[in-house]
């Protein structure tokens, strides 16, 4: 027989964990099925590992900035039989992954209080209202008003590559590097996600490469971020391939890896290659050839602007509905649909546009909003650009110059601003209460009548002319 909830949730990461909660705390029956860890990828292999590396990368460049402030640090000598400053990776990664069975230790005992069971085992749709899950005991199906679809999505290697499976994906990055750190890595991508990985890698002393394959580096992205990164990528020694092709991959003798191009050249010795080339959504095989549920040619589920499926009473949130694949916007699309089923606000709908968003490299980079390239294509003259760039004060005292750019888009007489890009120190803490102006409609004027603080790299934000 079958047990009924009020709302299922197939998937316990940021997004399905939030609906849950939120639809319990208005007295709905919920459960959350997962076949692996609470969290999904932004706490197991993803946003908070990934912040835990990134900090890690720049102690390590802080290490060397400190000596242009004075300090006595001889990176060049001996502690305790090592190099100084040399890093202990294995510790590095041992204190990351503790931090994160803290985290998967408190989503136990929140979810209990919560009033929310946690079911584990794989979930598969028998039909539109029936979810059969297979556990290490046995199988079980249950029933519910309401499901919801959050099941994310997961990095992709590719299958038309010899050799391609002697790599390791995004995921691998953080469950198979535990013990040694590669010391010749190679990235395959462009994106958001190998760039971080790239410029942590080399920050932590890795002799790193980029192969994007002929694609641009952070596609869709403002012109002037994708210069800047790219430049400051060259400075720290990152080789960039631009246009080599993988060919195959053959492991060496010693376990190594060598890379072959199709124009003839190769790396070799390389001891870590990661794909991070893309993700594919984790729609092929929960069962919903069983249901009515519209899948786009993607594999995306196709929704409505109430995070609606085809079928009455299923729903998708998340990486799976191909709009905005970020772990807030996952937060609050379930928040927001809980309040709508069992909160009584109808009119809580999540909304799509100007969501900021951070990208942790080296510098890290906040952008919200059209770039210059978009909003020139849709309005034309009506847009007016202002921008800056500038060494900002800590780096100034250091011989490791890292610039910072600044950009606002704005759009007609009143000059709304439209598009806000930042690259530079500190870019990931300033943006967040910008993009709450911006998404109230501040206007250029607004920012100009905002007194400075000084002094601060934010400020050029108010004072830009």
């Amino acid at each position: 027989m079958s047990k009924h909830y009020d709302l299922i949730s197939i998937g316990a990461g940021s997004g399905g964990l939030s609906i849950v909660e939120r639809a319990a705390s208005y007295g709905a029956k919920t459960a959350v099925i997962e076949a692996k860890e609470l969290g999904g990828t932004c706490v197991n292999v993803g946003c908070v590992p990934k912040k835990v590396m990134w900090y890690g990368a720049g102690i390590a460049q802080g290490l060397k900035d400190a000596q242009d402030y004075g300090f006595n640090i001889d990176l060049d000598g001996v502690v305790n039989g090592e190099k100084a400053g040399k890093l202990n990776w294995e510790k590095l990664v041992m204190k990351r992954e503790n931090f994160i069975g803290g985290i998967l230790d408190w989503y136990d005992g929140y979810m209990a209080e919560a009033g929310v069971d946690v079911i584990n085992g794989n979930a598969k749709f028998l039909d539109n209202k029936t979810i059969e899950v297979v556990t290490d005991e046995g199988t079980e199906t249950y029933t519910a008003d309401n499901i919801v679809i959050a099941t994310g999505g997961r990095p992709i290697i590719p299958t038309d590559i010899e050799g391609a499976e002697y790599g390791i994906d995004s995921d691998g990055f953080f469950q198979d590097l535990d013990e040694v750190q590669p010391q010749k890595v190679v990235v395959v991508g462009g994106g958001y996600i190998a760039l971080e990985l790239a410029m942590l890698m080399d920050g932590l002393g890795s002799d790193v490469s980029v192969l994007h394959q002929a694609w641009p580096v952070l596609e869709g992205f403002d012109g002037t971020i994708q210069k800047a990164l790219r430049k400051q990528m060259e400075d720290d020694n990152i080789t960039l391939y631009d246009d080599e092709i993988i060919d195959r991959i053959d492991k060496q003798s010693d376990s190594k890896l060598t890379i072959h191009f199709k124009d003839g050249n190769s790396i070799s010795d390389v001891e870590a290659l990661i794909w991070a080339i893309g993700r594919r959504p984790n729609t092929d095989n929960i069962g919903l050839e069983n249901t009515d549920v519209e899948l786009d040619p993607r594999g995306m589920v196709v929704v409505d602007d109430k995070e609606k499926t085809s079928v009455n009473g299923i729903y998708a949130i998340g990486d799976i509905i191909g709009k905005a694949p970020l772990t807030p916007v996952a937060i609050a699309a379930g928040r927001r649909l809980g309040d709508r089923l069992y909160g009584g606000k109808p009119e809580r709908i999540m909304s799509y546009e100007n969501i900021a968003t951070v990208m942790f490299t080296h510098p890290p980079i906040g952008t919200i909003g059209m770039s210059e390239e978009k909003a020139l294509e849709v309005y034309g003259d009506k847009v007016k650009i202002y921008q800056t760039d500038f060494v900002p004060l800590y780096h100034q005292m250091t011989r490791h110059k890292v610039k910072t750019h600044m950009k606002l888009i704005t759009l007609g007489a009143e000059e709304k601003i439209i598009g806000c890009h930042i690259i530079g120190l500190g870019a990931d803490e300033m943006l967040q209460g910008f993009a709450v102006a911006i998404r109230m409609g501040a206007t250029k004027a607004d920012f100009d009548d905002t007194i400075a603080i000084h002094p601060v790299s934010a400020e050029e934000l108010v004072t830009m002319k």
